[in-house]
């Protein structure tokens, strides 16, 4: 499945570490927030303001014990369908 055809709900993983840019409260900038295959689900999608065609998702990413805790805004291209 495409990124850009998922929907509310839907299952996701981290197709890469991310890491803060400073603007997540309780971690620093450059501090990793989301390993590589962490499992998440997609809550919200949007636009910034400064690219309106572009697609903003924001998903929930389980914690280490599979809970579902930090959300965190992605681009599409730091997202996947499967692990």
């Amino acid at each position: 499945m495409d990124i850009a055809q998922i929907q509310l709900g839907d299952m996701v993983f981290a197709a890469a570490d991310l890491f803060s840019d400073g603007e997540i409260p309780g971690y620093a900038e450059g501090a990793l927030v989301v390993k590589a295959g962490t499992r998440g689900v997609l809550i919200n999608t949007g636009h910034y303001e400064e690219y309106p065609d572009v697609e903003f998702y924001l998903v929930q990413f389980e914690d280490e014990s599979g809970t579902l805790g930090l959300s965190l805004g992605c681009w599409a291209e730091e997202l996947a369908t499967n692990a």
